[in-house]
């Protein structure tokens, strides 16, 4: 009798859990900020609205309805950040490596092509500056090209070299504090401000540096090296993921495992 009262399908199912995990994520993004309070507000009004209807209160239905009529555009104004964070992570790599292996061929023919990255003279510097323990933050674009962060720092366009990647961290020079960019073999920028990570995960013993390199990580398809100006540790990142304290060795081999596959 209760089976034929509530007719469940497998797509009802289906429904559900793909709400539930839209929800979960929308939550995962808002929490800790004001801006969960003004959800969870939009949404008591709409759990309201929804009642009132169903108890056929036309006046209030009337009411409650145009405010929500209205409101759809004050949400997209409010939750511009927000939004924008949660549209980035479908065109993350974590999401399009979930996809059916035709689909994931579909996006690789998407795909622009990359020259190999020079990892000998990144690997290089990285060394001479973790003897000196300068701090440095590098970030390798794959297909993203970062326009928006370049915008933020000081355009280069200058082939990389050690000489150039250690003069530009250096501690008295103005663009030592920021990230910089490499894209095919070319400083594009250096000085450039990147998203620091929100994770509450993260090591607290982990700097600034850490934290954005985590970030840009977390929001594109980038890879960020980072030396430790405490330490001199040189730590990888990847997809919001952070590998500390590796070799000279381990670096070439990430760094070409990444970009230089053939090599590998």
């Amino acid at each position: 009798m209760i089976i034929n009262f509530i007719e469940l399908r497998f797509l009802d199912i289906l429904d559900i859990a793909l709400v539930a995990i839209l929800l979960y994520m929308l939550y995962s993004l808002l929490k800790g900020s004001v801006a969960i309070n003004i959800f969870a507000g939009i949404a008591a009004i709409y759990f309201i609205f929804r009642l009132v209807t169903v108890l056929k209160m036309e006046m209030l239905a009337q009411i409650l309805g145009a405010f929500i009529g209205v409101g759809f555009i004050a949400l997209i104004i409010v939750f511009q950040p927000e939004l924008r964070q949660f549209l980035l992570v479908f065109g993350t790599p974590r999401i399009i490596q979930i996809l059916p292996e035709r689909m994931q061929v579909l996006f690789k023919h998407l795909q622009r092509e990359h020259t190999n990255i020079e990892t000998d003279i990144i690997v290089q510097a990285c060394h001479h500056l973790s003897e000196k323990n300068t701090g440095a933050l590098i970030v390798i674009t794959h297909q993203h090209e970062l326009l928006e962060i370049v915008s933020t720092g000081e355009t280069l366009r200058a082939i990389i070299s050690d000489q150039l990647i250690q003069n530009i961290f250096f501690k008295n020079s103005p663009l030592h504090d920021g990230a910089m960019i490499i894209t095919n073999n070319l400083i594009q920028a250096a000085g450039c401000i990147l998203p620091v990570s929100k994770n509450r995960n993260i090591d607290v013993s982990l700097g600034l540096r850490h934290r954005a390199a985590i970030g840009i990580t977390e929001k594109t398809d980038a890879i960020a090296v980072v030396v430790s100006e405490e330490t001199g540790a040189i730590s990888f990142c990847k997809n919001g993921e952070v590998v500390s304290a590796i070799s000279l060795q381990e670096l070439k081999s990430l760094l070409d495992r990444e970009f230089n596959p053939v090599e590998a």
